[in-house]
């Protein structure tokens, strides 16, 4: 019961009592419970714990243990820490406390219901066209700035503006990556396959990769999902640990004619490597053969999507503007560019600036206010200056 609780409880210099350990394994495994209250508490069957609760009225506190008729319990705060705690007393409770019914509280209780914020961001103002009001102008040939709406007025119009600034190369960047991953894969699917396959490219003559042992048994056990992934693998039987690339992922080849032009070293053996390792440790965690585009395929895509976008100092028009913004709107993730940094940034509430504007200070009139203090300051330090050595000097008696 309780008053087992009161017993080993342990209290400080307050007069606030913590139960201990011992006490609360004791009072959890007293199985009796008593089939009467007593007034100060009330009995409330919780249907989803399919157990009594005995709530106090005074407190509003509750037990799963029956109190007896001798317990009686007073509310006290810890200020430091704003937690209501239950002391334990045989003595009696002053009678300021409210003995009010805890039933004719909660009959009497009215449920605030609290409007919530509308929550309006970034993804509504790249997928619903209405909240994008308006695009400002190209800033510091950096930038776009646009307008969004943050609210619905009653009327069902738009309210609210938010300055956004749109990062135009990370814009650009995402625009280009999306489309070369749509530009991708084949436009025509193999009946029954329902997948999507890579667009590859055959290579002359095939490009010779070594590979251990386990790594051959696997990529030759799934070798037919992986051309899928525009990878044709020929396992020669001279050699256990070598596998010939016959084709490889389309851009794989762009990438290297593009290195090659800039007069760079040779990238394609490097890549196929990396790719392969890739699907072989995926096929060692997972078993299987992700239906997701390669890690290794979205690096290079991302790659050239980079290079051929709208970079800083490139002068844009409103038109032009407009239309990547436009563009921007339709992809599937436009708040990134291909490499994961943010491509865009609320600024500012211009409503809100708005709201709060100050008054701006009159700075000629402080100029003044300034100029008279410091002639008066030195007009008085010379007043008491001229005093002190007019004034005799004080003889001592």
């Amino acid at each position: 019961m309780l008053m087992n609780l009161v017993d080993d409880a342990t209290g400080d210099q307050n007069g606030i009592y913590f139960q201990s350990e011992e006490s609360k394994a004791r009072a959890c495994s007293e199985t009796e419970e008593s089939n009467t209250c007593c007034s100060d508490w009330q009995q409330h069957f919780d249907v989803a714990l399919g157990r009594m609760v005995y709530v106090n009225k005074m407190t509003g506190l509750s037990t799963f243990i029956a109190p007896t008729e001798d317990i009686q319990a007073a509310c006290t705060k810890d200020l430091t820490t704003v937690a209501v705690d239950v002391v334990l007393e045989n003595d009696t409770v002053d009678d300021t406390i409210s003995s009010e019914s805890l039933q004719s509280l909660f009959s009497e209780w009215d449920n605030p219901v609290f409007a919530r914020y509308p929550e309006v961001g970034l993804y509504n103002f790249v997928y619903k066209q209405k909240l994008l009001r308006k695009v400002l102008q190209q800033v510091d040939s950096k930038f776009i700035a646009c307008l969004m709406s943050t609210k619905t007025e009653e009327n069902g119009e738009a309210g609210g503006n938010l300055l956004v600034l749109v990062d135009q190369h990370a814009a650009h960047e995402r625009i280009r990556l999306e489309q070369l991953i749509i530009d991708s894969y084949e436009k025509q699917q193999a009946q029954g396959s329902g997948r999507k396959k890579l667009l590859s490219s055959t290579l002359i003559p095939p490009l010779e990769i070594t590979v251990t042992e386990e790594q051959r048994r696997l990529l030759w056990c799934y070798h037919k999902n992986l051309e899928d992934l525009g990878l044709e693998l020929v396992f020669p039987d001279t050699s256990d640990s070598l596998v010939l690339v016959g084709k490889v992922p389309l851009c794989f080849v762009e990438r290297e004619a593009n290195e090659l032009r800039r007069g760079r070293s040779t990238v394609t053996k490097s890549i196929v490597e990396e790719f392969i390792r890739e699907q072989v440790e995926l096929l060692q965690t997972t078993g299987g053969i992700q239906g997701t585009l390669p890690l290794t395929v979205q690096k290079v895509l991302a790659s050239q999507a980079c290079h051929g976008a709208i970079k800083f100092n490139d002068g844009l028009s409103l038109q032009e503007s407009c239309r990547l913004i436009e563009t921007l709107s339709s992809c599937q993730l436009p708040f990134q560019c291909a490499h994961g940094r943010p491509s865009m940034l609320p600024l500012a509430d211009i409503d809100h600036l708005e709201q709060e504007k100050q008054i701006k200070p009159n700075l000629a009139k402080l100029r003044k206010m300034a100029q008279a203090w410091r002639l008066f300051g030195k007009a008085e330090c010379d007043t008491t200056q001229s005093l002190q050595q007019s004034m005799p000097p004080c003889e001592p008696p």
